[in-house]
């Protein structure tokens, strides 16, 4: 396929070292002051998720509405359970809340002990991460974006069709297109890319264990846009491949040194998530994954370096 070769003569052939949510281990996630953290110490590419808010705004949050562990009203107190999608709220009201600090009981609060955390940080939009990438002046960073889409909970988004083009009409109009990956659990948003726009990426995100489980190896699921591995074989990298997929991202616990030789021999790139432990990085590197997600991208830098991998060049910013 004509795309592809290309692809792979660009950034497709370096290491991914990607900032998980801007590195939220070391800031508030997905806010400008990690990302320009992570631009400052240099990452290949900028991990983020986005939402869509009642007035068309794309948002850039892990959560589908607001986080009660991380949103705090104008009187400081943290928002009650669930929070609100962002589709019922406009722009204005979303930027109304602090995200700039864990709510200290929580267990997200544990899992991240040292981040440093920085009050009065609002929600940002895409485009004004698109602005402070300019501001850096870094032209080669990626990003990375995830469709938060749930096929389980479709009154809390924007149907496919219309976040999807929402989404790649800002990004177009905001002339990064050449610089962004799509990735996704919900595959339905991944065709939609291809059609819409086929020169850009598209990233297929897996969890094949647990109760967050979003393929199974025998059928399609609500997950997988009507693609079943049972018709590939039982083969997650053969079906993603089937259904235009450019890169296989799954979370690191279910890959195998022989997964990423099938990925590979079939022209997809791995790029695994969520590694955050140093051994856990190193044998990632060893069972030659194109590319890492993580928490700590000051972490992975180090590790990567040690394996011989050329790292990328920090362009500091201030958000």
């Amino acid at each position: 396929m004509g795309f592809n070769s290309g692809f792979n003569s660009g950034f497709a052939l370096a290491f991914d070292l990607e900032a998980h949510r801007g590195g939220r281990a070391l800031l508030p996630e997905n806010t400008l002051p990690a990302f320009a953290n992570a631009l400052s110490m240099g990452v290949d590419t900028l991990e983020l998720d986005v939402g869509i808010t009642a007035d068309g705004e794309v948002v850039v949050s892990h959560e589908r509405g607001l986080n009660p562990d991380l949103a705090r009203d104008a009187n400081g107190a943290y928002i009650a359970p669930p929070g609100t999608p962002f589709a019922r709220l406009p722009l204005a009201e979303v930027k109304s809340y602090d995200v700039g600090q864990i709510r200290p009981d929580s267990p997200y609060a544990k899992q991240f002990p040292d981040q440093r955390a920085l009050p009065g940080t609002r929600i940002p939009t895409l485009t004004e991460l698109f602005a402070l990438v300019r501001k850096s002046g870094n032209t080669r960073v990626r990003f990375n974006i995830e469709t938060k889409i749930d096929p389980n909970h479709p009154d809390e988004t924007l149907d496919p069709q219309s976040f999807v083009t929402r989404l790649l009409g800002l990004i177009e109009a905001e002339k990064f297109s050449d610089r962004v990956m799509i990735q996704s659990f919900d595959w339905r948003t991944l065709l939609l890319v291809q059609q819409r726009s086929p020169t850009m990426p598209t990233v297929y995100l897996t969890l094949q264990r647990g109760s967050g489980q979003t393929v199974a190896l025998d059928k399609a699921t609500n997950w997988t846009a009507g693609f079943s591995p049972a018709d590939h074989g039982g083969s997650l990298p053969r079906t993603i491949k089937a259904a235009g997929g450019a890169i296989w991202s799954p979370y690191f616990g279910d890959v195998t040194a022989a997964l990423v030789s099938e990925a590979h021999a079939l022209g997809l790139r791995i790029v695994v998530w969520t590694v955050n432990k140093p051994e856990d990085m190193a044998r990632m590197i060893e069972i030659g994954v194109d590319g890492i997600i993580s928490d700590r991208p000051d972490l992975l830098r180090q590790i990567a370096g040690e394996k011989g991998i050329a790292l990328p060049a920090g362009t500091p910013v201030e958000p």
